[in-house]
């Protein structure tokens, strides 16, 4: 059975051909995918490889956590099923306190009138 790994720590520059020649060094590669960043159009500097069987996922681990990789030190580990995440927070930027709660101030930075 096929085992996933993650793999972090990429050069934005790094292919899926290169990710999948390199970790064939450990064994049979199945699969390699390079996540991209939407917003900026490129690698996110992450991906994940799987392998064709339990021993030779242990052996990428074994010849590549913690090496460098084209100037970079990879990160690699057993892949986690997305189920195992913790949800994440809603929203964003962090606001949401309304125009009023401005410390006493009106729109033109002078004080109000009360």
């Amino acid at each position: 059975m096929a085992k996933r790994l993650y793999v972090g720590g990429l050069p934005y520059s790094t292919t899926e051909d290169e990710l999948k020649e390199t970790f064939s060094q450990a064994g049979s590669v199945e699969s390699a995918t390079i996540i991209q960043d939407r917003m900026a159009g490129r690698s996110a500097g992450f991906g994940f490889v799987e392998m064709s069987n339990d021993d030779e996922a242990t052996k990428a681990i074994e010849m590549f956590d913690g090496k460098d990789f084209n100037g970079r030190s990879l990160r690699v580990n057993e892949a986690r099923p997305m189920g195992e995440r913790p949800p994440r927070r809603e929203g964003g930027f962090g606001g949401g306190r309304g125009r009023d709660d401005r410390g006493g101030r009106d729109d033109r930075g002078g004080r109000r009138e009360y």
